[in-house]
């Protein structure tokens, strides 16, 4: 009897173990490559922001509260309890409003209501697309451009090996997104590691960098360098 109950327990401690692994090799493998080439951007020469404290310190809380502010309020507060029967997503979240709608009559004033609901759903899966197109080229890309601190002379290759990355990435995706997640899963937990004991060191070096975390920083960046200054240091 008691084995028999401890069963269902054991299928969902496995079930959420595969899920927690999908979401580390998918999901937070972008989240956690995205600020450190944006760090990169902010310093490069094209934007010929100088290298100080007030800007470091700044760049750091903006950075920062990006993520909390995206991962935590948005998706943990927000997002993913908007689900249609477990599917999430503009689309799916739209399929939920057109049926909701449908359920509770017509008139005039729904009508109008579902026209608007409409256009800002095709509006978010404009934005869904667009994001789906743009970030993996970037995410990859900013990845293969590292050889070139072991050596410049691998600079040509950069886009070729890219392209071929990103057709084995869409080929393997093809067969299902968790088959990339069970596959990623490991390279991320050592990537994660390997930057956070990096991190740890620098901040052991440099604690002073942990006053970025008080948001003053970083309004006081945006204030000294106008809105414009946002686009440097947002998290793609």
């Amino acid at each position: 009897m008691e084995a028999s109950l401890n069963k269902p327990a054991t299928q969902d401690i496995k079930k959420l173990s595969g899920l927690a692994a999908a979401a580390i090799g998918v999901v937070y493998g972008d989240i956690g490559t995205s600020p450190l080439y944006t760090i990169q951007e902010c310093f490069s020469d094209k934007n010929a922001l100088a290298v100080s404290p007030d800007n470091v310190l700044g760049i750091a809380s903006l950075v920062l509260w990006s993520l909390i502010f995206v991962v935590t309020i948005k998706y943990v507060l927000f997002v993913m309890r908007a689900d249609n029967r477990g599917e999430g997503g503009i689309l799916a979240l739209l399929a939920l409003v057109r049926h909701t709608a449908d359920s509770s009559g017509g008139g005039q004033g729904a009508g109008q209501r579902m026209g608007l609901i409409m256009v800002m759903g095709l509006f978010g899966a404009a934005l869904f697309f667009g994001d789906g197109i743009i970030t993996p080229a970037i995410s990859v890309l900013s990845a293969v451009e590292g050889v070139e601190v072991a050596t410049p002379a691998l600079h040509e290759f950069i886009v070729p090996v890219t392209l071929v990355v990103l057709i084995l990435l869409f080929w393997v995706q093809s067969h299902g997104t968790a088959r990339i997640g069970a596959v990623f899963a490991p390279i991320m937990g050592v990537w994660f590691v390997t930057i956070a004991i990096l991190g740890i060191k620098e901040i052991i070096t440099e604690p002073g960098i942990l006053v970025a975390i008080n948001p003053y920083y970083g309004a006081a960046f945006l204030a000294f360098h106008g809105w414009p200054g946002s686009l440097w240091c947002c998290p793609r």
